[in-house]
């Protein structure tokens, strides 16, 4: 029987990435909608031929609904997803899990009593450069990591594609950085290898939004090793990109082909700048939630890499508000 699944809002550009996903997957189907824009809403489930419900808890108490989709307003994502939580439901959601910490852990403590299976969209840890690099990293190519960075902009606030409410502070809890820059932000995290002990941060705001539509965060580690975290909303042609370097070596992807050089004084096959093969990608982060749902297993490792996006996120709004470096211990506190 195919798990059933209600699409909490469509507020989120992905949001009808997911239904797809939902809608091409043989073992689910979206069967109901809910949205906080009750007018986006009804539009959305006369389209998917679905009944659409005023209220969240009337959709959760249906009986229609096994599991959601989150892609509400991140402010508004502790609210939904402890309200489907309680009900039983399932939860795949768009990162951040939440803005802050604090809400985070209110969110997981409700997870875990209810015993459902979330699973957050992190997609590009799935993507096969992430999986060759690790596997580099893992070999010890490069030596001890000292240098990361990882970049990711678009023109959406220049070319105005993004919708409106993406400029919100209030319902995104930030900008280019808490948006497009999570991808770069859990990948430099990944990539570092050690803890991160600090967070500092500098925004810009070329268009004059409310929100910065050009960041940079640099994760601070005991080693020694930086990373630097690059997101944008105003840039016409910034290829997504990797750089990872070392002691013996370093590794460059997206500059700008989807390429992967490697130049290692530790493998005789690249000691000259070298590209490197890509394996197949893992499965998407929506077909690892179902069979999460299926085997009754739990996405571990999803979910301490978004709880860590989270608190680097949180830090990095912080180290802007306060003009300083965040020490992470200090943010525990």
């Amino acid at each position: 029987m195919a798990i059933r699944i209600g699409k909490i809002s469509l507020w989120h550009v992905h949001a009808w990435d997911y239904i797809g996903q939902a809608q091409q997957h043989p073992d689910t189907e979206i069967t109901a909608v809910w949205d906080e824009v009750p007018e986006r809403g009804r539009e959305a489930a006369a389209k998917l031929g679905v009944p659409y419900y005023e209220t969240l808890d009337d959709m959760l108490s249906s009986g229609d609904v096994d599991a959601v989709i989150v892609d509400a307003p991140t402010n508004r994502h502790r609210e939904v997803m402890i309200a489907a939580a309680r009900a039983g439901k399932h939860i795949f959601t768009e990162k951040v899990i939440a803005p802050t910490e604090a809400e985070v852990t209110d969110i997981l403590e409700e997870v875990k009593q209810s015993g459902i299976k979330l699973t957050v969209s992190l997609p590009r840890l799935n993507d096969s450069y992430t999986l060759a690099i690790q596997d580099i990293l893992n070999r010890g190519l490069l030596g001890q990591i000292t240098y990361v960075r990882a970049r990711l902009s678009h023109d959406g606030a220049l070319a105005n594609w993004l919708p409106e409410h993406f400029y919100n502070a209030e319902q995104c809890g930030g900008g280019a950085l808490i948006d497009l820059g999570c991808h770069p932000m859990y990948l430099s995290a990944l990539f570092l290898g050690e803890p991160i002990t600090g967070v500092s941060a500098n925004f810009g705001y070329i268009t004059g939004k409310e929100v910065e539509d050009n960041a940079l965060a640099t994760l601070h580690t005991a080693s020694g090793a930086i990373a630097s975290v690059e997101a944008g909303f105003v840039n016409a042609y910034s290829p997504f990109a990797v750089e990872v370097h070392g002691t013996e070596g370093t590794l460059l992807y997206g500059t700008p082909e989807s390429k992967l050089l490697l130049r290692s004084k530790k493998d005789a096959n690249a000691s000259e700048w070298t590209e490197q093969s890509l394996p197949g990608s893992r499965e998407s982060a929506f077909e690892q939630w179902v069979h999460h749902i299926q085997g009754n297993t739990e996405a571990s490792e999803n979910i301490a890499a978004a709880v860590q996006l989270t608190r680097l996120m949180e830090a990095a709004n912080r180290s802007v508000r306060e003009g300083r470096m965040i020490s992470l211990q200090e943010s525990e506190h």
